[in-house]
């Protein structure tokens, strides 16, 4: 390995540790509560070096909002070839959970805590954010042609459909689910989208 290639790598490792660390504080201390200077402390080199990757935190936050939503839409594309447009809506639904299931920190940052979007509000081109949005619209719009939500519009529908999984979502991630059992979790979820599917 050359000594560009060797640096290069580096970068990338300092940049990837002060994201890791960062993504723990802001969900645990809630943004508000987390410095550059704390950042820096907990992988242990100094806040100049935070500086030389990231001008300031809302850059870092904005960061790691786009890398959640990256990963997310990922996943939302991998269900894209179920055919029948109600079962794709199902399973839409599970990756959503899931992705919460997985990546708990980065669905407590990207739809939980509340933290400053200015940075957000700033980025006109904030594709990652949206087309995961317009991808559910995308879904239930199919659904529609094929005759599910005649009389709802694609907007209610897809405002009260995130809505719902969010919630679920949000009690796994809370941690407000200890009353059911791990391996319960799946099945239960399953089910209560099934419950929706039925009434469409």
């Amino acid at each position: 390995m050359g000594i560009k290639e060797r640096k290069d790598r580096q970068k990338t490792e300092m940049r990837e540790a002060i994201l890791s660390a960062a993504l723990k504080l802001f969900s645990g201390d809630g943004f508000d509560n987390v410095t550059m200077r704390r950042i820096a402390e907990n992988i242990e080199y100094s806040v100049g070096t935070i500086y030389l990757y990231f001008k300031d935190r809302n850059e870092i936050f904005f960061e790691l909002h786009k890398l959640g939503f990256e990963e997310f839409y990922k996943r939302q594309l991998a269900i894209q070839d179920v055919k029948d447009p109600l079962k794709r809506l199902t399973e839409h639904g599970l990756v959503y959970i899931q992705f919460a299931i997985d990546y708990p920190l980065y669905y407590d940052l990207m739809f939980i805590s509340r933290i400053p979007g200015k940075t957000i509000k700033s980025q006109h081109d904030w594709k990652s954010g949206h087309r995961t949005y317009d991808l559910l619209k995308l879904n239930i719009s199919q659904a529609k042609g094929a005759g599910y939500f005649k009389n709802v519009d694609i907007e209610v529908a897809a405002f009260s459909l995130w809505s719902f999984v969010h919630g679920i979502a949000s009690l796994y991630v809370r941690d407000r689910m200890m009353i059911v059992p791990p391996e319960a979790v799946k099945p239960l979820v399953t089910g209560a989208l099934k419950f929706i599917e039925r009434a469409y």
